[in-house]
C-alpha cells in the first residue's frame, strides 16, 4: 500500500478515533470518579467499587458511541445486544491490561510498581485500547447492510463460490 494510500485511511479514521477518543476519556473519568468514591465516603471494598466503577465506564463509553462516534449507523442488532457485545469487548480489553502486568511480573520478574503501572497502564492499555476500537467498530456497530456486502464480497471474490448460499458464522449473529 503506497504512503498516500495509508494517508488518506487515517485521514478518513479521524473522526472516528477521535469520537471513540473522547467517549473513552468520558468513560475513563467516570470510573475513576465513581472508584475514589466508592472506595472512599462509601467505604465498598476494593472489587466491589472496581466492579461498579467498571461497570459505569462500560455504559459512559457505550452511550457516547451509540449516541456520538456511530449515531448515523443503523444497527444490525438490539441496542441491548449491541451493549452485550460491548461489554465483552470491554472485558477483552480488560484482560489484555491483566495479561501484560501478568507477563511482565510473573514472566519476566519486572515486579517493581513502575514496572506494573508501565505493563499495566502503559503497554496494556495501548493494546486495549487497539483491540476496543477494533471490537466497537467491527462488532458492536456494524451494520446490516456492511456485513452483507462483506460476505457477498468474499464469496464473488473467490473461485468456486458462484452461487453458494452466503452464510456469515459469527458469535454476534
Amino acid at each position: 500500500m503506497h504512503t498516500t494510500a495509508v494517508r488518506e485511511r487515517l485521514r478518513a479514521l479521524g473522526p472516528e478515533l477521535l469520537g471513540f477518543a473522547t467517549a473513552g476519556v468520558l468513560a475513563y473519568a467516570a470510573d475513576l470518579g465513581l472508584f475514589v468514591w466508592l472506595r472512599g465516603p462509601v467505604g465498598l471494598d476494593p472489587l466491589t467499587a472496581k466492579a461498579l466503577s467498571f461497570l459505569a465506564g462500560c455504559s459512559v463509553a457505550y452511550a457516547g458511541n451509540a449516541l456520538g462516534t456511530y449515531r448515523n449507523k443503523t444497527a444490525a442488532v438490539s441496542r441491548l445486544r449491541q451493549y452485550g457485545i460491548f461489554f465483552a469487548v470491554n472485558i477483552a480489553g480488560a484482560l489484555v491490561q491483566l495479561l501484560c502486568i501478568a507477563v511482565s511480573h510473573y514472566g519476566l520478574g519486572l515486579t517493581s510498581q513502575r514496572a506494573d503501572t508501565v505493563s499495566g497502564a502503559g503497554i496494556g492499555m495501548v493494546l486495549a485500547t487497539v483491540l476496543r476500537f477494533w471490537g466497537t467498530r467491527t462488532l458492536v456497530f456494524r451494520t446490516q447492510g456492511s456485513t452483507q456486502a462483506s460476505a457477498q464480497a468474499r464469496t464473488q471474490g473467490t473461485p468456486g463460490t458462484q452461487g453458494t448460499q452466503n452464510r456469515q458464522a459469527s458469535w454476534t449473529g
